[in-house]
């Protein structure tokens, strides 16, 4: 074996390293968010030394802001995709499916993807350091969701659409942590939908008398 061949397999298994330790983290703050997880249990889930989390990240708190940062990245990708292809002629309903997408898909699959969704939900409460680098995201995906509301809801004032937009978007975090997403979990793909996006497009409409 070359000395170059023996670079790239310890550039793999250091990236490997790397890769596993953010999952195993990940992991741990879906379940019990910053305060609730120790250098040790991500170590041992990730099987890795204390030593690597030195090396790859710097500190504990390093860490986590990384997985956090990669959920919170992966989801407004997620979103933005969704959103991107709806049209002057999408419905609230269509509107609703897509901005809650990234969610149901989640809730469905389970397991490493709702362990991401629930961390996006806790960054929604404690913001991580480095929010600031995801500004440019958060605003296409606002711009997106705004694009379909005007179009939808002409006479309602901008701010009052991204008062929905985001109270839409506290809802689906919401259901991420509370018992009620666990209960939408154990349902078929189909009925997750069926359950999910009428309250979402409900949100986005309004009570009022400017939502009608």
């Amino acid at each position: 074996m070359t000395r170059s061949e023996k670079t790239d397999l310890r550039r793999e298994a250091g990236q490997r390293t790397r890769e596993g330790l953010q999952t195993a983290a990940l992991e741990l703050l879906a379940q019990r968010g910053q305060e609730g997880v120790t250098l040790r249990e991500i170590t041992e889930r990730a099987g890795a030394n204390v030593a690597a989390v030195s090396y790859h990240f710097g500190s504990l708190k390093a860490l986590c802001n990384s997985a956090i940062e990669h959920a919170l990245e992966q989801y407004l990708d997620a979103q933005i995709q969704a959103l991107g292809p709806l049209g002057p002629s999408s419905t609230l309903q269509d509107l609703a499916e897509a901005f809650a997408r990234p969610m149901m898909r989640a809730l469905a699959a389970g397991g490493q993807d709702l362990a991401m969704m629930r961390t996006v939900a806790r960054v929604g409460i404690d913001p991580p350091e480095g929010w600031e680098r995801l500004t440019g995201k958060f605003d296409r995906s606002r711009r997106e969701a705004l694009r379909v509301l005007t179009a939808n809801l002409p006479g309602v004032d901008e701010q009052e659409l991204i008062f929905r937009t985001r109270c839409a978007a506290g809802m689906l975090n919401w259901l991420a942590l509370a018992p009620i997403g666990a209960e939408l979990a154990a349902m078929p793909a189909g009925r997750i939908e069926r359950q999910l996006v009428p309250v979402v497009a409900g949100a986005f409409r309004g009570d009022g008398p400017a939502g009608r």
